[in-house]
C-alpha cells in the first residue's frame, strides 16, 4: 500500500458528502476494490495548475513525474462535473475533480 502520513487530513473527515459521493459511484461502477478505500483516503494536497474548475487533490505524495507505468486512470459518472480517478496498482492516488465549485472552494480552504 501506498505510504499515508497520520497527519494528512482524511477525505471523510473535511469532504465528508464527497467521500459518501465516491464511494457510492464506485460501488455503482463495480470498483468494489477502489470503494472500500475511500474510508482511509488522506488529502495529500491539491493542484496548483490554477484553472478556476479544477478541485483535483492527491491521496498519495505527488510523483516528480509521472506515476509510473502501472497508473491508469478510472472515470466516474457524477451528477455535476468530472470526477477522474488516477490509480496506481489499484490503489486511489489522485482524484481529478473539474467543474464543481462547491468542492473548490472546500479545497481551496483546507490548501490554500
Amino acid at each position: 500500500m501506498i505510504a499515508n502520513g497520520g497527519s494528512q487530513p482524511l477525505l471523510k473527515d473535511v469532504l465528508s458528502e464527497f467521500a459518501q459521493e465516491l464511494t457510492s459511484l464506485l460501488t455503482e461502477q463495480g470498483e468494489p476494490d477502489l470503494a472500500a478505500q475511500v474510508p482511509d483516503l488522506r488529502l495529500f494536497g491539491r493542484c496548483r495548475c490554477g484553472d478556476d474548475f479544477c478541485a483535483t487533490v492527491y491521496t498519495a505524495p505527488r510523483p516528480k513525474g509521472a506515476w509510473g507505468p502501472e497508473h491508469e486512470n478510472v472515470a466516474l459518472d457524477p451528477v455535476e462535473g468530472f470526477l477522474i480517478l488516477d490509480v496506481v496498482n489499484r490503489e486511489i492516488v489522485s482524484i481529478e475533480v473539474l467543474y464543481r465549485d462547491d468542492l473548490r472552494k472546500e479545497v481551496l480552504a483546507l490548501f490554500p
